[in-house]
């Protein structure tokens, strides 16, 4: 994996380092930022992969096409600010996402899924932008059946508290639960601040990270701005201000370690290299499950993919 710009922190900060994230390009002006995993930082808590998608405004008859493809070993996760995707897996789940909602798809022993931009958007044009990450399951649910969860926005708990709005995506934070049922205890929140808000990040977790997604915010009296991951120290109580005249978009994410090191290749997670390798063995040869309605897929990476091939 190529070197990335990170910022080691100096003793008695709140932060431990900041990862700029690799940015490229699908084609079509869709771009994604992967924050995770980095050279300086493969997980934190049980996050494992971090993405953000976007912005990116699709002229008519263009979209996303995420082919069928495959994983083992983790939960994705799918939240949209912008947009919509349609979600088809091996379970034989059509689900459409939109912004605010949770797409939270179990791949345990393994899942095959797609994801593209629905007809009636393609047709007519539209932006796409939002967030998909990874989840490292315990070592004991590695090899869980899959399964596939839809929690439409309504149903998250959101916070409101001067000029700080929280959405709750996954597990507790600010003593509010989400119904999304996980496997580990983890946060994982949206955080809209407006002009000159504060946002306390308490030390609940071990591992704790914040994700600038818009705006420019303020930390130990320097400022980060959009696209930059800020990896917090363990214990320390945390304030983020928002400093820009619009105000600020933060992602926060964590949990306690994990149960060991996870090796991660192409679309397969898991704590054994050796189930990679069978992983790998089984899509090459076509033994995993097949998305109904669909004849297209990714084919396994030749020669090995260099980081993490997520999308075609």
């Amino acid at each position: 994996m190529p070197d990335e710009p990170f910022v080691d922190s100096e003793p008695g900060s709140a932060l431990e380092t900041v990862i700029m994230p690799r940015t490229r390009d699908l084609g079509d002006g869709f771009e994604v930022r992967r924050a995770l995993p980095s050279v300086r930082r493969r997980m934190v808590g049980p996050f494992i992969f971090f993405d953000q998608m976007g912005p990116a405004m699709f002229q008519s008859g263009h979209g996303l096409d995420v082919r069928p493809h495959p994983h083992i070993g983790l939960a994705t996760v799918t939240y949209l600010f912008e947009g919509e995707v349609l979600h088809r897996d091996s379970l034989g789940t059509v689900q459409s996402i939109h912004p605010g909602a949770v797409n939270w798809m179990v791949a345990g022993r393994g899942i095959t899924h797609s994801e593209r931009t629905p007809p009636g958007m393609r047709a007519a044009g539209g932006n796409l932008y939002g967030i998909q990450i990874w989840v490292a399951v315990p070592k004991t649910h590695e090899e869980t059946a899959p399964g596939f969860t839809h929690t439409p926005a309504e149903a998250l708990p959101v916070l409101d508290d001067a000029g700080t709005r929280v959405r709750v995506i996954a597990g507790e934070l600010y003593g509010a639960r989400s119904p999304v049922k996980t496997m580990s205890e983890l946060f994982y929140a949206d955080a809209v601040l407006a002009p000159r808000a504060k946002l306390q990040v308490r030390a609940s977790h071990e591992e704790r990270a914040a994700y600038i997604a818009e705006g420019l915010v303020e930390l130990d009296g320097q400022t980060y701005g959009p696209g930059q991951l800020l990896i917090l120290r363990p214990g320390a109580e945390v304030v983020v201000n928002a400093s820009d005249e619009k105000g600020g978009r933060v992602l926060l994410f964590g949990g306690e370690p994990m149960d060991g090191p996870r090796h991660i290749w192409w679309n397969f997670v898991s704590s054994s290299r050796e189930r990679i390798e069978q992983a790998k063995e089984d899509w090459k040869a076509g033994r995993m499950e097949k998305v109904p309605g669909e004849t297209e897929f990714i084919p396994l990476p030749e020669p090995e993919p260099s980081g993490v091939a997520r999308y075609p």
